[in-house]
């Protein structure tokens, strides 16, 4: 419909509008990066929504000019950028963000504290928990809820597809699951003390794989045998 002798039908001003929200959604989309939908935490999942819906509105909402539109999604689509640089380079401030991951299940036993603390109920976890073909909960020696959403589920030694008791195996009963020991360059020095081992002995291990100092390390994981697995950082 024309509203004055100048001015675009009403369908064709939708349509350019719906090109440029279109341009600009897919710009922001490749600098936001190429994170699966499965490793999507809640924020981002907010932010995705939020940024869709303000490019729908410039899309056909005529009251909202397009420069308003395209400032609320660049503002909506570069901050998350900015806290995913910062999440990078801090350990501490990634924690505060994204949360950390929470055990639901150790050794069997579900922890009903930290079971109503994620607000899941037991028939969820269940489910979950059948989602990684784990039936029974005798079978599971851990099963940590992660930042994402998802459940990561360890079985215990004599659960396992291919079971060293069926092959006549003795094995060590697991006491803790693997351990990160170094993030980013952060030494976890309560995780280290837990386990039994000191920052001195640390430096030792790190230095003999490659490593100048703690600065160097990307992520070290400490198994129940004293294994340290170090990842370094990419120079």
């Amino acid at each position: 419909m024309y509203q004055g002798g100048n001015v675009l039908p009403e369908y064709l001003m939708i349509l350019i509008r719906s090109i440029v929200a279109f341009l600009v959604l897919l710009a922001m989309t490749r600098l936001m990066g190429k994170t699966q939908l499965a490793q999507l935490t809640f924020f981002d999942y907010v932010v995705g929504i939020s940024v869709g819906s303000i490019a729908a509105s410039m899309s056909v909402d005529q009251n909202v000019k397009i420069l308003n539109g395209f400032m609320g999604i660049l503002v909506w689509g570069l901050l998350p950028i900015v806290i995913a640089i910062v999440n990078l380079k801090s350990y501490r401030f990634r924690r505060m963000t994204d949360g950390q991951p929470t055990i639901l299940v150790h050794r069997g036993n579900v922890l009903d504290r930290n079971l109503r603390k994620s607000r899941m109920s037991s028939d969820e976890l269940m489910l979950m928990l059948r989602q990684k073909n784990a039936f029974k909960l005798a079978d599971v020696e851990f099963a940590v809820l992660e930042t994402n959403g998802q459940l990561s589920v360890m079985k215990k030694t004599g659960a396992q597809a291919v079971t060293p008791d069926k092959m006549g195996i003795r094995t060590k009963k697991e006491e803790h699951e693997p351990q990160a020991v170094i993030m980013d360059g952060n030494v976890m020095e309560s995780t280290l003390t837990a386990l039994g081992y000191e920052k001195s002995w640390l430096l030792k291990e790190i230095r003999r794989k490659g490593a100048d100092g703690f600065e160097d390390v990307f992520m070290a994981q400490l198994s129940l045998d004293g294994t340290l697995h170090v990842d370094l950082k990419e120079k």
